[in-house]
């Protein structure tokens, strides 16, 4: 290689290298990233539509984890990185919130549901939900699908009617139990279970099962989904996407799927529910 070429080379490396001193360096951060969200199972379809809202609006995009709330609150007290849990009762978010885990002054009850009873869209089962309704004979030789009775929300609310309706005793030993209600649902919408209790926006959101009836709402504890801002938050967009839950226009969207939204909430005002 003559000198020529190799004086030539040398400048041309200065050139570039102080073309890319010349530029910002950026680090990817979480504090770049979007929030990271905990979310019960059964607000997927909902909670991806804000998502969705909140990415078109400003730029920015949540990062969603789906799970059972009782796996959600446990990973979160044993200090899994989350800025935002979005419980579907009370219990899971106290069990948080006493661990220390939940920022002081962000808990907001936001939104409220119901159970129902569902079957495969091909079937033909149909009744009241009374006291002493026949539900044994309804499934036939089938089992019941719910999600874990003794730790999901959906389960425990769905075991906590049918002991107030007076059929808990009869099918109790009928049970298929799921590890969330999304799998609940599932088992019916693929017809391995003829029957099953799921929240009404499960059964909005599955086109293979029907709503064969409305469990009464005195007949189980309040179903309320409150949410909060945890503590040691790594997204800067944290409060930003938690305000956007809080908004009319994620309101909107959670009606729309078929949930409802709590009173004092659409009593806020504008910027509010």
């Amino acid at each position: 290689m003559t000198l020529r070429i190799r004086a030539g080379l040398a400048a041309a490396a200065l050139v570039l290298f102080g073309t890319v001193l010349s530029q910002p360096i950026r680090l990817a951060s979480a504090q770049d990233a979007g929030p990271t969200v905990f979310a019960a199972a059964s607000l997927k379809d909902a909670l991806d539509a804000v998502n969705a809202a909140w990415t078109e609006e400003t730029g920015h995009s949540a990062r969603i984890s789906y799970a059972a709330t009782s796996a959600l609150a446990k990973q979160i007290v044993e200090g899994a990185p989350a800025d935002i849990f979005f419980s579907a009762d009370q219990d899971w978010m106290d069990f948080v919130e006493k661990a220390g885990r939940v920022e002081e002054g962000t808990r907001t009850d936001l939104l409220e549901n119901a159970i129902v009873l569902i079957a495969p869209n091909g079937s033909d089962v149909s009744t009241t939900i009374v006291p002493g309704f026949p539900l044994v004979e309804l499934l036939g030789g089938g089992r019941l699908a719910m999600a874990n009775v003794d730790a999901v929300p959906a389960g425990k609310y769905g075991k906590a009617s049918l002991q107030s309706l007076e059929v808990w005793d009869a099918v109790k030993d009928r049970l298929a139990q799921a590890q969330n209600v999304r799998a609940a649902l599932a088992l019916v919408a693929r017809g391995e279970a003829p029957l099953g209790i799921v929240y009404r926006t499960d059964a909005k959101a599955e086109s293979r099962v029907r709503i064969v009836g409305t469990f009464p709402p005195g007949s189980h504890p309040p179903i309320v989904y409150p949410i909060a801002q945890l503590t040691d938050v790594s997204a800067s967009t944290a409060t930003e996407f938690l305000d956007f839950l809080r908004d009319r226009r994620a309101a909107e969207i959670f009606r729309a799927q078929g949930f409802g939204v709590v009173p004092e909430r659409e009593e806020d005002g504008d910027k509010n529910l």
